[in-house]
């Protein structure tokens, strides 16, 4: 038993002294390629081993015919040993140099293409994490480009809709001044409604900027969507006798939500200007309201015969207004944004879909749930 435990100390000192060396060279070359550190830690286990046998062999005096055979095998071993970690190494760094070129793509702009070929688990891995990254980077840039383009037209438009307005605020402010109006209630009375459509506009566009600012703070309250759809339906009713448009609002539900008043009055009261300015005269304009099984859906439809299916998809966007709606009437192209900012703010969902003769515009709010 004793011989038994000098011979692991004497094995244990030979290869410890060995495995000291091995990793002060790791440490080295700790920066140079990866077949250099698998080609140093085989060396390190076959001189280990090494090591131990001979300090084995010196402290119980083995002949040299039994010392020489022991060396031959494990220098064997070690050509063997050498070899694969070379072989392992030079696949492994060439998949890695691979994996690293495709990545470069990402610096351009373009997608991440995984090298094919086998390949170890961990940069497999890699790979799937690099080609998961590439598509949100992909979905990013498709916004960003959405977004940059929302803004030119929005700046466009807004610099149209500014434009008209103050060039006739302009013109008929120099004929009052010069004293050759015919009708100046007449014209007092266009500077006033002037000067409330372009306030209405800075009012939409300092909600937006508060809306994307992550600013619009809430002031929630249990209230009745019936009253609600009912003081958004009376706010309305002149604009809609205006265009001839018939309003309806005989299927709302009493239903309870927790929602800001204030705000959710006005994503219906734009919701239904914006149906009624689309819809041609002796149309019909119809509000609903009813509990579903995500929540509690409000409806607006209207007859403005029907979107591009290709602009469905950007009816919210900020600036939005079709090729047909850049009358100045039609606004900024703000208020459907503001309505989906609200909405959303609200944890809320607004969607729009095409019907036969118009369209459906779709707020669902999440349903009231009394405490306790």
């Amino acid at each position: 038993m004793n011989d038994t435990l000098l011979m692991a100390l004497y094995a244990f000192l030979g290869a410890g002294a060995t495995g000291l060396v091995g990793a002060g060279v790791l440490r080295l070359i700790r920066r140079r390629s990866l077949t250099a550190s698998l080609t140093v830690v085989a060396a390190v286990a076959v001189v280990a081993m090494l090591a131990g046998t001979l300090a084995v062999a010196w402290a119980m005096f083995l002949s040299s015919h039994d010392l020489s055979v022991v060396t031959t095998v494990v220098a064997m071993a070690a050509v063997v040993s050498l070899a694969t970690a070379l072989l392992l190494g030079r696949w492994v760094v060439a998949r890695s140099r691979a994996l690293t070129q495709a990545a470069r793509s990402f610096g351009d702009g373009g997608h991440f293409a995984a090298p094919a070929g086998p390949a170890t688990a961990e940069l497999d891995q890699l790979s799937r994490e690099l080609a998961a990254t590439s598509a949100r980077l992909a979905k990013s840039r498709e916004r960003e480009r959405a977004l940059e383009s929302s803004r030119r037209e929005l700046v466009a438009w807004i610099s149209h809709d500014l434009r008209t307005p103050l060039a006739g605020l302009r013109a008929m402010a120099e004929a009052l001044e010069d004293g050759v109006a015919a009708d100046p209630d007449r014209y007092l009375k266009q500077i006033r409604a002037e000067v409330e459509r372009l306030n209405e506009m800075v009012g939409d566009l300092f909600e937006l900027s508060r809306i994307h600012a992550g600013a619009l703070a809430l002031a929630t309250s249990r209230v009745s969507l019936y009253d609600l759809v009912g003081d958004a339906l009376a706010g309305a009713d002149p604009l809609a006798r205006e265009h001839g448009v018939r309003l309806v609002g005989d299927r709302v539900e009493p239903v309870p939500v927790e929602v800001d008043g204030k705000e959710m009055s006005r994503v219906l009261g734009n919701l239904l200007v914006n149906a009624i300015r689309r819809t041609p005269a002796d149309g019909t304009v119809a509000v609903a309201a009813e509990r579903s099984s995500e929540g509690v859906v409000v409806s607006v439809t209207d007859g403005c015969g029907g979107i591009p299916e290709e602009d469905l998809t950007r009816v919210f966007d900020t600036g939005w207004r079709g090729t047909h709606a850049r009358t100045p009437p039609a606004g900024a192209g703000l208020g459907l944004a503001i309505v989906r900012g609200i909405v959303e703010a609200h944890q809320g969902r607004a969607s729009v879909r095409n019907i036969p003769g118009g369209c459906c515009f779709e707020v669902t709010l999440p349903a009231f749930e009394p405490e306790g």
